[in-house]
């Protein structure tokens, strides 16, 4: 541990169970455990999760009393019942039984640990933790934690496989651009090096592995670039998920500040399905699922297995690029006011008919879609 992260492990009390801002999509069904609070980077400049925040390294017997808590609370949850557990719940953790009972109506099969980077602790201190929960819950399929590229490209091999041995079995890697360019812009803190070292390491130490993806984050003057570097990393690395998050850039951020001075521009929804149709074209050689699990993303059917369904999912990128305009400005509208799900939405009568009312009621027209749409994709950061 290194002797920044090490100074915020601090000497506190223990006050109860914690849970974090954060997770995947994928992870709604986690019993979701603190390991660390906040983002010991916090520098990237399109991220508005943990800006004003400390990092703070929580002591590894606080994370196993929290795995008790839960634990106690399981019991009774099982043994008598949910809706029996009133009382017991005035008595017990109130948050630790509300994650328990949130847990036990999911399955219990899957853990996700937070917050941005929980492998930046020791990794014996991680170990201890991961034996400590599948002591608790042996019962758990998946353990998930986020993790950045430049903390796991400095973890040993032997330290990574030792953390997939006690349990640790998925990590998500926010990628967000291949390009050095843009990782350098938007203050990544990472290169492409890197972060394709870091990937292989986690695909070598047998854990399952998800890389994301921001169409848009290079802006109008580097989206070739952007599209091209991420997919050229991506084939080198082979990750299990590859993840699409469209840029978004809700205000009081940095990217904010650079979009408001002219600094950056970003791209239209029009632009970034060009970018993601060469980022599709640019994959080779690779047998990742490509997931667009998130509101953002324009293109929900842009979902599949690669190589085989690489050309389905470029067909519906390129099926809304050969819309006439008028259409593709009613399906923007449609897609980020959620009243459309899919590309062939733009059939359905009732739903046209809900969005062209949205569009007259709201005074909503080519000259300022990009503008509503924008204002549309800040409700969901």
């Amino acid at each position: 541990m290194s002797q920044d992260i090490a100074g915020a492990a601090r000497n506190e009390g223990y006050h109860g169970f914690e849970q974090g801002p954060i997770r995947p999509p994928s992870e709604a069904d986690s019993l979701l455990l603190r390991v660390t609070r906040n983002c010991p980077w916090n520098r990237c400049k399109f991220c508005p999760v943990y800006k004003g925040t400390e990092f703070s390294v929580r002591p590894k017997e606080h994370v196993k009393r929290d795995i008790d808590a839960v634990y106690e609370a399981v019991q009774h949850l099982q043994l008598r019942g949910a809706m029996a557990s009133s009382q017991t719940a005035v008595r017990e953790d109130r948050a630790a039984w509300a994650a328990a009972w949130h847990w036990v109506r999911c399955g219990m099969r899957q853990v996700f640990l937070q917050d941005a980077n929980s492998l930046v602790i020791d990794p014996g201190d991680l170990a201890d933790i991961l034996r400590h929960l599948k002591g608790r819950f042996p019962e758990i399929k998946r353990v998930t934690s986020y993790a950045r590229s430049t903390t796991v490209a400095r973890i040993e091999d032997e330290a990574l496989a030792a953390l997939r041995e006690a349990g640790l079995n998925r990590i998500h890697i926010g990628l967000e651009s291949g390009a050095d360019a843009v990782l350098k812009m938007v203050h990544k803190g990472t290169t492409k090096k890197r972060q394709i070292i870091a990937g292989q390491k986690v695909k070598k130490a047998g854990m399952e592995l998800s890389e994301y993806y921001l169409p848009g984050l290079g802006g109008r003057r580097c989206w070739r670039e952007n599209a091209l570097e991420t997919a050229s990393a991506l084939n080198e690395i082979n990750p299990d998920f590859i993840r699409i998050r469209t840029l978004a850039i809700p205000y009081h951020i940095p990217l904010y500040d650079d979009l408001a001075s002219g600094r950056f521009e970003k791209g239209t929804d029009v632009e970034m399905a060009e970018e993601l149709a060469l980022f599709l074209e640019s994959l080779h050689g690779i047998t990742s699922v490509l997931k667009s699990d998130h509101i953002l993303n324009l293109l929900p059917e842009v979902d599949g297995k690669l190589p085989e369904d690489r050309d389905r999912m470029l067909g519906v990128v390129r099926a809304f690029l050969d819309l006439d305009p008028p259409r593709q400005f009613l399906y923007r509208v449609g897609r980020r006011a959620c009243i459309f799900s899919r590309l062939s939405d733009l059939e359905n009568s009732f739903r046209l008919s809900q969005v062209e009312e949205i569009c007259r009621s709201h005074q909503i027209g080519p000259e300022n879609v990009d503008r509503v749409t924008d204002d549309l994709m800040r409700q969901f950061i």
